[in-house]
């Protein structure tokens, strides 16, 4: 089983849910920037969620299905297409052999993510396989893809679920259902509210820097990348400048430099900082950031750890419930069924 690479577009990559416990030795996580849409575009595959997929920055990018495959897109609408259809996202698609798929252009958020059954095979790296670009490790070869690349997938349990699909004989690219798993809330808006915690370093920036940045408006920098969201907006002065000792940092750390702009650290993050941090995205709110395009904008608003880690877990209850639902909607095969939203 496998599918090749037509056009690469702006930048596709192989990712997972990230490598874990490698920060010690200054190794990113990296990992899909999307968690949730990678988590949901696995599901819908057919997948239990950490398999490898391909995660689809803006547009322009196309493959061709090498074989008849289960598939899945979520994440950003980038204007899906195959055979001049448009393609339905946030549920399972079965793709034709020979079927192409095309990214047109953004529409809203600026990352797709396409999940196959049983996953992008590719070598794992340190328990993962995300592509690490910056060291060149992980993914096809440690880079990004190219048109010409074939990957290779692990569809061993297709044929059975093909067994149970009524429609598979009508003369499509593709053949889909008629429920979907979208999310209720406005995903890849351009202007997002992302809740924060105090950072370890809240209390060294100025009153007027902390009224700053919890009224005005942050704006996304073309500059940004996997790295870091870099942000443009009123200046974050300290109290009194100072040198800071470097140490650990997460995805979602919100660093300022001493130019008083702040930076949001995201997937391929250095693994230290010598920044003083003012803030800390709120984990469930990291998918919102990631689907940011540049000129997007963003409104911080505080909440409590407590609260941060009540939003963590009530999401994870959340998520549990709807594998649940797609795992039983799968098993009844491509038939017509109720449709459903979450």
């Amino acid at each position: 089983m496998s599918l090749e690479v037509l056009k690469r577009g702006l930048l596709a990559t192989v990712q997972d849910l990230g490598r874990k416990g490698y920060g010690k030795y200054g190794i990113s996580s990296s990992g899909a920037m999307d968690s949730y849409a990678c988590s949901i575009a696995n599901w819908l595959a057919g997948n239990e969620g950490g398999e490898a997929l391909l995660e689809i920055t803006w547009s322009g990018f196309s493959i061709r299905f090498l074989q008849n495959t289960l598939a899945s897109i979520t994440g950003a609408d980038l204007t899906p297409e195959s055979g001049g259809i448009s393609v339905p996202m946030w549920r399972p698609v079965i793709f034709r052999k020979g079927s192409e798929l095309t990214f047109k252009r953004p529409v809203s958020g600026c990352r797709s993510y396409v999940a196959v059954l049983g996953g992008i095979d590719v070598p794992e790296v340190m328990g993962s396989r995300s592509t690490y670009m910056r060291a060149g490790i992980g993914g096809l070869k440690g880079r990004a893809l190219q048109s010409g690349d074939v990957l290779k997938m692990n569809q061993t349990a297709f044929e059975s679920l093909c067994m149970r699909s009524s429609v598979w004989s009508v003369e499509y690219p593709f053949q889909t259902v008629n429920w979907s798993a979208a999310p209720r809330y406005t995903y890849g808006h351009p202007h997002q509210v992302v809740r924060v915690t105090r950072g370890r370093e809240y209390g060294d920036f100025s009153s007027l820097a902390l009224e700053r940045l919890l009224q005005d408006e942050y704006i996304v920098k073309p500059e940004s990348d996997r790295m870091g969201y870099r942000l443009k907006g009123p200046q974050l002065p300290l109290v009194t400048p100072r040198e800071y000792v470097s140490e650990g940092v997460a995805a979602g750390t919100v660093q300022v430099p001493a130019d008083g702009q702040p930076i949001i650290l995201m997937a391929d993050r250095q693994t230290l900082g010598g920044y003083p941090k003012i803030a800390q995205v709120a984990s469930v709110d990291l998918p919102r950031v990631a689907q940011l395009p540049p000129g997007g904008s963003i409104r911080f608003h505080e909440i409590s750890q407590s609260e941060s880690e009540g939003l963590y877990f009530e999401q994870t209850r959340k998520m549990k419930l709807l594998k649940s639902m797609i795992d039983y909607r799968l098993r009844e095969g491509f038939h017509a069924a109720a449709g459903f939203e979450l």
